[in-house]
């Protein structure tokens, strides 16, 4: 079955950064650290000094033809991409969110502080970035390795891909579909399990209408593939199901799928590593009060035993 979660609060946030890493950023401890911070526009906007830059794709715009033309990808990336960073510039510009990261803007935006910036503009950037490395020349065929073991473990076989161009297909009107590593298979926001396993990651296939992505639901995105129209129009008109048989067939890059999953578990394993570390150390500073507590309470007793 595809799942279409609704966006939770995050205990984490999962954000793939330059380098193709994932940084892991509480948005609960900096809304603790900024719990009345409003990120609002400074006096002097007009100066945009942002720098987001453009990437291309990590091939020729010709590369990937004849089952995505040149053209296809100067409308898609020279255009629209474009257009997302050029507008997040101006957005940021001036502002006290200059200078900071993209993965960092993600996540204050996640906690609702940003007044001035829509979220189709953050997630476009990030997501489209994310798009051209999916793809590659002469792609497709079939995964290896662990992906293809949790492939088959959570699907049951390699007709997942079916469940995939299922979940991009029927997206309603505008969106994405993925492929996600969910490192925590209980279903409740900010639900915390007594008893974790390797068994709770597991893979799911998602959808997301307009540029939502499943950053917003604490998972590591490892595929993705664009359905709205202006990424397929030009080369298959409208036929969508013709567009995302052959990314999945000829464009999809298996390799680039399966090394997000090694860093996704890597991260995971170092997220799960902090949080204990920090549970510990909340547990000792409980301490030195426990201790003050119980001195003072046999203190009393030897009081009252006096009085006696």
């Amino acid at each position: 079955m595809v799942a279409t979660p609704v966006p939770v609060s995050l205990t984490c946030a999962r954000l793939p950064a330059s380098g193709r890493r994932y940084w892991w950023i509480s948005p609960r401890r900096m809304l603790c650290r900024d719990k009345r911070r409003t990120f609002l526009r400074k006096g002097n906007s007009s100066l945009i000094t942002a720098k987001f830059e453009l990437k291309p794709p990590p091939y020729p715009l010709s590369a990937l033809e004849p089952h995505m033309s040149r053209e296809t990808l100067e409308y898609h990336w020279g255009k629209h991409h474009r257009g997302y960073v050029e507008n997040l510039n101006r957005q940021i510009g001036g502002t006290e969110l200059d200078g900071l990261t993209l993965e960092d803007i993600i996540t204050i935006n996640t906690t609702k502080a940003i007044s001035f910036l829509p979220s189709i503009i953050l997630h476009s950037v990030w997501s489209h970035g994310f798009l051209w490395e999916t793809m590659k020349p002469d792609g497709g065929g079939e995964p290896s390795g662990d992906l293809l073991e949790l492939i088959r473990r959570d699907f049951g076989s390699f007709e997942f891909v079916e469940e995939f161009k299922l979940a991009a297909s029927t997206q309603f009107g505008f969106g994405w579909a993925w492929l996600a590593y969910k490192a925590n298979r209980l279903d409740v926001g900010n639900a915390v399990n007594p008893c974790p396993s390797e068994r709770d990651k597991k893979l799911v296939v998602v959808k997301s209408p307009n540029a939502i992505n499943p950053l917003l639901w604490d998972y590591c995105p490892l595929l993705s593939i664009d359905v709205w129209e202006h990424a397929y129009y030009l080369d298959f008109q409208n036929r969508r199901a013709d567009y995302i048989s052959i990314f999945m067939e000829k464009l999809l890059s298996w390799g680039a799928v399966g090394s997000r999953l090694e860093m996704a578990k890597v991260q995971v394993a170092e997220r799960e590593r902090e949080e204990e570390r920090m549970k510990r150390a909340e547990e000792e500073e409980q301490k030195p009060h426990s201790e003050a507590t119980k001195m003072f309470l046999e203190s009393n007793d030897g009081d009252d035993s006096e009085s006696e």
